[in-house]
């Protein structure tokens, strides 16, 4: 069996493997240039929650390179490639993080998606994906077969996205996406280069010479440390998602099979793991003490002791304590705090009609005026940082506008809309 796992008759040569690693560490020319594209795919696709684009940017991105410079340069005992790539490796992060911050301080859209917060929550699986895609990049490399090995572990380990989520995060001053997402990054490259460290040695790839032995051994400690330094928050981490999705098991039987009570019906029910928390909205006639005292009783056969539940009756009342009158009471207080609740939301929808009227009217407004639109279209958006409102104008022009005409427009509808916070979009109708 063992003679279908050699990769003696498929593997390039040493000189041709070293120079493929060595060309992809430096950041300069095309390097460069494609690294500050994937920069720009990758936040575009995280801002607008699209995993196709943020695949396209793991397919172009060079981060890979200088990562696998450093485990070619520990393995092959290269001070001078380590050097170098530590060097670039830092300086594609500083580019990166610069780039990502300043797209998400101007970007309008600055909603946490699911692609975002993906990014944030590392753990001991993302360590097994960073390691053996690491292998497999490194295994691409060395073997006259490419194949598509390496550009599915560029997508695998997803190096640039965690670092434009690192962006997002020090743009929004949301630090624990910050510091989720960069050690996301972390483990990426610790964990791709201790796999091109085993790889290159285990292909027993021709080292340098070191005179001073307490040098290599100090190369090999520093491997150790690193490795088990990135690698300790992961595991608590992992085991914090595992007992998470035990816990939401665990609540989602013992509701099913213990909240079923005459009359009565789930609302609302919600289960946090960090809080031990399990909380329930019942309606209909409601459950009363005892039943709710019974059910926490019954929680350590689901294995949910010292887990609060919090059970809420709504638009409910018990029939064999209340009388008539405290009934009817209790029906009209309810259904007061509800009527206050639809007359306000009312009010915010009166609002929002009024608001979308005069935006028709301005737009109907601007076309008189300017004969050189085909169409306008003005919405709004609110800041999350600084609770700023701003005004988007979409603007279809049939021709180029000069630029003091479109200045003008700016300050009429600054004047128009009593504010000075209005953004421009404007593109030729084809």
């Amino acid at each position: 069996m063992l003679k279908y796992f050699q990769l003696s008759e498929e593997q390039e040569d040493y000189e041709q493997i070293t120079e493929t690693i060595t060309k992809g560490v430096v950041f300069s020319g095309t390097n460069l240039l494609v690294l500050v594209f994937a920069i720009v795919v990758a936040s575009v696709g995280l801002n607008v929650n699209s995993t196709a684009v943020i695949i396209g940017a793991m397919l172009i991105s060079p981060l890979m390179g200088p990562i696998m410079g450093i485990g070619l340069g520990v393995g092959t005992y290269d001070f001078t490639l380590i050097r170098l790539s530590l060097k670039n490796l830092a300086f594609s992060v500083g580019v990166s993080l610069i780039a990502s911050t300043l797209y998400f301080m101007i970007s309008p859209l600055n909603e946490a998606h699911s692609e975002l917060l993906a990014r944030t929550s590392p753990n001991i699986y993302d360590v097994l994906i960073a390691f053996f895609g690491g292998l497999a990049g490194i295994t691409a490399i060395t073997s006259k077969q490419k194949g598509n090995a390496l550009q599915g572990a560029a997508i695998a380990t997803a190096l640039m996205p965690p670092l434009c989520t690192a962006g997002f995060g020090i743009a929004t001053q949301q630090w624990s996406f910050f510091f989720g997402a960069f050690y996301l990054f972390l483990i990426n490259s610790v964990f791709i280069s201790l796999a091109t460290y085993v790889a290159i040695r285990l292909l027993k790839f021709p080292t340098q010479e070191i005179s001073n032995s307490k040098l290599e051994k100090f190369l090999k400690r520093a491997v150790v440390w690193v490795t088990i330094l990135t690698l300790l928050p992961s595991v608590y981490l992992g085991y914090r998602l595992i007992e998470a999705e035990k816990f939401s098991i665990r609540a989602k039987k013992f509701i099913e099979a213990e909240f079923n009570f005459e009359n009565s019906f789930i609302l609302e029910k919600k289960s946090d793991f960090s809080r031990k928390q399990i909380a329930i909205t019942i309606g209909g006639k409601g459950i009363s003490k005892e039943d709710e005292e019974n059910l926490k009783t019954k929680m350590k056969l689901y294995g949910l002791e010292n887990v609060d539940l919090r059970v809420k009756n709504t638009l409910s009342f018990r029939l064999e304590n209340n009388s008539s009158e405290e009934k009817m009471n209790f029906v009209s207080r309810e259904l007061s705090q509800k009527q206050v609740l639809i007359d306000s939301l009312r009010k915010e929808i009166g609002k929002f009609r009024e608001q979308k009227a005069m935006y028709k009217q301005i737009e109907e407004e601007i076309l008189v005026q300017y004969k050189e639109f085909a169409s306008v279209t003005i919405n709004d958006y609110t800041r999350l940082k600084d609770s700023t409102k701003t005004y988007i104008v979409n603007l279809e022009a049939n021709k180029n506008l000069s630029k003091e005409r479109i200045e003008t427009l700016r300050q009429w509808l600054e004047k128009r809309l009593n504010s000075e916070n209005v953004e421009f979009f404007m593109k030729m109708k084809m």
